[in-house]
């Protein structure tokens, strides 16, 4: 089956469980161990970022003991991606599907979605289409709010919020695998897996990797942004080139000088290695970063990448959940010193900033200062001629015009 997957029928309304059916054909009712082994053999990773097997995770659960929950991740955290959004207001159906089919696979009467609380329309939508489905079905579905934050969309930050009304990451161990929502082992899965699931449910594993690489089978939602001419939403085959991408956009509006590859959980890649970028797991670890969340973001030579850099480490500081040292102290001095360099006030501080990524790595409460300092290391890495000139002059060649990031993409869709 060729391109779209996920975004086949989809246009700017909600799909109503007709048209839902007639794009996609009815939900077929698996055996719960046949489900398990064909979303193992599909090699389906989860879609929020952290790209773990789905099947380890179910097998965690079906481990943790009795009356397991799904809990559906829609808060899409990543303040640059707009595809769950973008799925769960045009595919609610899909969505519920894909959350059906894993409460069947591992047993669960129970299924909760989390979304943003700052989405009323999506709340909406998704409990009108929630209430088609659910009369005479066993399964218990039910809608929780979130409060924004980019920590929040930790999955034990979910579960945090869900029990005792408090949005920050638990200690791990446990896992919510073992004890979750209620105590209860809890399968947490991102929108966009989910929505892989229900197809995977229905064309079956062979199917899933008729796109994609063998490492990173089927496809992926990319929500691209920055200097390009037609921002939105793009599903693509797992290693597909970057650059065939940006033809799909409709190429670049301006010169690029870098991309964020990955959002602000990923990495900063030099334009020069445009030709060599493919999009996948695999094929993107050599450049020290990663798909994450699916997001791309072209950074256009007019705009001056060490304000950008440290205005995102000042965002990204004080999305702390206040936990731990490393976030609380740490992320402030790095934030601190990007604004330093950005102002030339101590150029010292150069190497001060790179020590203090190394220091952050493997010591916080969760995995945010990590992300962080991947982050801000990639930018010293690509960005050193203009890290320099900042350091020692306070400015750089493009200062004279430096439009902010895009914090969050468009909804339009390709």
């Amino acid at each position: 089956m060729s391109l779209p997957r996920l975004l086949a029928g989809i246009d700017d309304l909600p799909m109503d469980q007709r048209r839902h059916t007639s794009v996609h054909g009815e939900l077929p009712r698996w055996r719960a161990t046949e489900l398990l082994a064909e979303l193992e053999r599909s090699g389906l990773r989860g879609r929020g970022g952290g790209g773990f097997p789905l099947a380890l995770k179910l097998a965690a659960v079906r481990r943790g003991g009795s009356s397991p929950v799904v809990v559906v991740n829609g808060t899409e955290s990543e303040p640059m991606s707009t595809k769950d959004r973008l799925l769960m207001w045009c595919a609610p159906h899909l969505i519920v599907d894909g959350a059906v089919a894993l409460a069947d696979a591992i047993g669960a009467a129970e299924v909760i979605f989390c979304l943003d609380e700052l989405e009323p329309r999506i709340h909406e939508s998704l409990h009108r289409e929630i209430g088609e489905r659910a009369e005479g079905r066993r399964l218990t579905m039910g809608i929780v709010a979130t409060p924004g934050g980019y920590v929040t969309g930790h999955e034990s930050a979910i579960v945090h919020w869900h029990d005792d009304g408090i949005a920050t990451p638990l200690p791990n161990p446990p896992r919510v695998s073992e004890r979750g929502v209620r105590r209860r082992p809890t399968l947490v899965a991102n929108v966009e897996t989910v929505a892989h699931v229900a197809l995977i449910a229905r064309h079956g594993a062979d199917w899933f990797r008729e796109l994609g690489t063998e490492a990173d089978p089927g496809t992926a939602l990319i929500t691209l942004s920055g200097a390009v001419a037609d921002p939105g939403v793009y599903e693509i085959a797992h290693g597909e080139p970057l650059a065939s991408l940006l033809r799909t956009a409709g190429g670049a509006s301006e010169p690029i000088r870098a991309f964020l590859v990955g959002g602000y959980g990923g990495g900063w890649v030099d334009a020069g290695e445009l030709p060599k970028l493919r999009l996948s797991r695999a094929q993107l670890r050599p450049f020290g970063t990663r798909l994450g969340a699916g997001v791309v973001v072209a950074l256009g030579q007019s705009a001056c990448p060490v304000a950008e850099i440290a205005r995102a480490a000042e965002w990204l500081s004080a999305q702390s959940a206040g936990q731990c040292g490393p976030c609380i102290h740490g992320l402030g001095s790095i934030a601190a010193g990007m604004a330093s360099i950005r102002d030339g006030d101590d150029p010292p501080t150069l190497d001060r900033v790179a020590r203090w990524c190394e220091l952050v790595t493997g010591r916080g409460a969760c995995a945010h200062p990590d992300g962080v300092a991947e982050f801000i290391s990639s930018a010293l890495r690509v960005f050193a001629p203009e890290l320099i000139d900042h350091a020692e002059l306070g400015r750089c060649d493009a200062c004279d015009a430096s439009p902010t990031l895009t914090l969050s993409g468009t909804h339009a869709v390709h």
